[in-house]
């Protein structure tokens, strides 16, 4: 028996030995304690998961490409066959031909004006986005309108706030509140107005240029309709002339001549300078206009910014915005927003990721005019891919702008814990800045 287990023992404290001594050629775990910085024959980490790419993943081609676009990046994909919309193609390279960075399911979040049936009527026309086309954008919706020189968009109200930014022209606004206090007011390109829930107003352009107006609206309500709203005169052709009349204490046919149906927009003389109705209960205390056209824009090394909310323009206590210019080859860095969504409008040409956790992320390529849409937490940036300033407007259902930075985030967590989860360089770590770049300029 003895001359059984002697041999078994020697072997099993032979194979301990074995395991317990470092393999051939591979470095101790030793970790200096300067700086918690891994020592020159520090091993890194065992791989629990594969590195990430370094296959590149840029835009293939643009717009304005002079090719026949194919559904191939690198050695994925094949060439189409079959018919092509290539003007299409061409203005969505990140959906025909994904960079591999792109995975699993995310809603689009892309709708272009120039998709959006148009309701054209004597002195402008309306266009809009909502859930119906957009079903991801479902706190937010837009409207994008014009109006020739004198032509009104009609007395009216909405059940949701009404923010609003000039495109071209210039316009004059009118409300009345709750209190019975008035306000009038003048906007111009760049300039923005905004309406609580429920304030009747109107719209008017005037003729500064010759050429009347074009702005953007924006409602914060994903579900919200311009079809939809309060017009003076779409009730009053509800309601019995005799009802009006006891309300007014006139005679019935003082109203002869109202509608008998909605106006919407209808053209008229632009307006002189009449004397705004004086209120014996004063005027709205806090405008419902604000001159973003005057305010001086942020500089940042790759663009500049222009931040308005509830801070400044106290009357817009339900939407707030940024407004964006990110040079050719610049971005909007990498970020999120922590509980607010983002509605966008651009003014150029852009690329976005949307990174939507659970290992879910796409790529949109957007063009002026086109709509986006950025649920609250999603990672992402904007990047100009074009050869000319690229200008956006970001948008959020909330009363104050809020942003985390993933380059601050990082670089205000203790050093080892972002090592540790990224493998990087203290030389690498410390590139990341403390304070927000929001624009970053091209490498």
């Amino acid at each position: 028996m003895a001359r059984i287990l002697l041999p078994l023992a020697a072997s099993l404290l032979f194979s301990t030995a074995a395991l317990s001594a470092p393999a051939s050629g591979v470095p101790s775990s030793g970790i200096s304690s300067s700086a918690g910085t891994p020592s020159a024959d520090a091993a890194a980490p065992s791989e629990t998961v594969p590195l990430a790419s370094d296959n590149p993943n840029g835009i293939l081609f643009l717009p304005d490409s002079n090719i026949v676009p194919q559904a191939i990046r690198g050695s994925l994909g094949a060439n189409i066959l079959g018919p092509q919309n290539i003007p299409i193609e061409l203005q969505n390279a990140d959906l025909l031909a994904p960079p591999t960075t792109d995975a699993g399911n995310v809603q689009n979040a892309k709708w272009p004006f120039a998709l959006s049936h148009n309701r054209l009527q004597t002195g402008g026309w309306a266009r809009q986005q909502n859930i119906d086309v957009m079903p991801i954008a479902s706190s937010m919706a837009g409207v994008n309108m014009r109006l020739e020189a004198g032509a009104i968009r009609e007395l009216h109200w909405h059940k949701t706030d009404e923010w609003a930014y000039m495109l071209s022209g210039s316009a004059q606004i009118t409300a009345v509140n709750a209190d019975g206090q008035n306000f009038i007011g003048n906007v111009r390109q760049g300039d923005l107005w905004y309406f609580p829930a429920g304030i009747p107003h109107s719209i008017q352009a005037l003729n500064d240029t010759g050429e009347g107006t074009e702005f953007l609206l924006v409602f914060d309500n994903g579900a919200f309709s311009e079809d939809s709203t309060f017009l003076l005169t779409d009730w009053l052709a509800h309601v019995p002339k005799e009802v009006i009349a006891k309300n007014f204490q006139t005679s019935i046919s003082a109203f002869d001549h109202i509608p008998a149906q909605q106006l919407y927009i209808f053209p008229t003389p632009p307006p002189d300078n009449q004397a705004v109705p004086k209120s014996p209960q004063g005027t709205i205390p806090n405008p419902f206009t604000f001159p973003l056209s005057q305010m001086k824009a942020t500089p940042l090394s790759g663009g500049s910014v222009k931040i308005v909310d509830s801070t400044i323009f106290t009357a817009a206590t339900a939407i707030s915005a940024t407004e964006v210019t990110v040079e050719p080859g610049a971005m909007r860095e990498l970020h999120w927003h922590p509980t607010q969504d983002e509605w966008t409008f651009y003014i150029g040409q852009g690329r976005v990721s949307l990174f939507a956790s659970s290992g879910n992320a796409r790529t949109f390529d957007y063009e002026a005019g086109d709509v986006g849409f950025v649920p609250a937490s999603f990672g992402h940036f904007v990047e100009n891919t074009g050869n000319t300033t690229l200008h956006f407007l970001e948008i959020f259902n909330s009363g104050r702008v809020q942003d985390i930075s993933l380059s601050q985030w990082l670089a205000l967590t203790p050093p080892d814990l972002v090592k540790a989860h990224l493998q990087i360089s203290d030389e690498t770590l410390s590139k990341f800045n403390k304070t927000k770049p929001i624009v970053v300029g091209p490498q």
